[in-house]
């Protein structure tokens, strides 16, 4: 019997990076899975790549999480397919850097939106199905930026410094329950969303990690597989950094 099996797992911006890494390590591990993306195409997609790698069965959802009627059709999508769902992974993300001084009011509010705002719709509309079924984990996905800021990100770092306040009054609100909420909060990883970095910077920020080298996506789905697991069944608002020591 594989760790997860008979479990459900609905992961937002599942289609790339930390998120399919994510999907694909669920998936591979016995769980049903659905995929959340903007694009139904990419989403489904997606889902049949993982599916037919593992055997699994997975799912793309189309859904914009800074939409709450969206949100809450997404959730009932979701349940209708599988009956529940037992774990949620908070990943869907968008950056808009610029210094404050030039920010456009857009560009603030589509990162607070969907960053942040999106996340509070779906732990909203996933939290009534779990507290009926007593059980159940979010996982958040943050950044290391969110707990130590980072110039010319405002709007990124305040966004993911308030997943850090909404996870640990969440998870106070649903512990009695036995209903876990925890954030990882990632440092520099490969994926589509840093590969737009300069060589410079990005040779700037590796000499920075005391581990020397940056970050793969499947080592922030390794943290989120153990949150989601029955041996994390006793932590809960906790913040777990996989940055390789960078803001130690």
């Amino acid at each position: 019997m594989k760790a997860f099996d008979g479990k459900v797992v609905l992961i937002t911006g599942g289609t790339r990076g930390i998120g399919r890494a994510c999907a694909e390590r669920f998936a591979s591990e016995g769980a049903r899975v659905a995929l959340c993306g903007r694009s139904a195409d990419t989403a489904a997609a997606a889902a049949e790549a993982i599916a037919a790698a593992t055997g699994a069965d997975v799912r793309g959802v189309e859904a914009d999480i800074a939409d709450p009627d969206a949100v809450k059709a997404l959730i009932d999508t979701v349940t209708a397919a599988f009956g529940k769902i037992d774990v949620l992974v908070n990943n869907a993300g968008i950056t808009r850097d610029g210094l404050i001084l030039r920010m456009k009011d857009d560009d603030w509010g589509a990162v607070i939106d969907a960053d942040l705002t999106g996340v509070f719709y779906c732990c909203r509309a996933v939290a009534r199905g779990m507290l009926k079924q007593r059980s159940g984990r979010i996982i958040n996905v943050s950044s290391v930026i969110g707990l130590h800021g980072q110039a010319g990100q405002c709007n990124y770092a305040s966004a993911k410094a308030g997943l850090v306040g909404l996870t640990k009054s969440l998870a106070g609100e649903l512990a009695s329950r036995a209903i876990t909420a925890n954030v990882v909060a990632p440092g520099y990883i490969e994926t589509d969303m840093t590969a737009v970095l300069a060589d410079a910077t990005r040779a700037a920020i590796i000499e920075r990690v005391p581990l020397g080298r940056p970050g793969a996506a499947e080592d922030v789905a390794n943290a989120i597989r153990f949150l989601a697991s029955e041996e994390a069944a006793y932590i809960t608002g906790a913040v777990i950094q996989v940055d390789g020591g960078l803001a130690m």
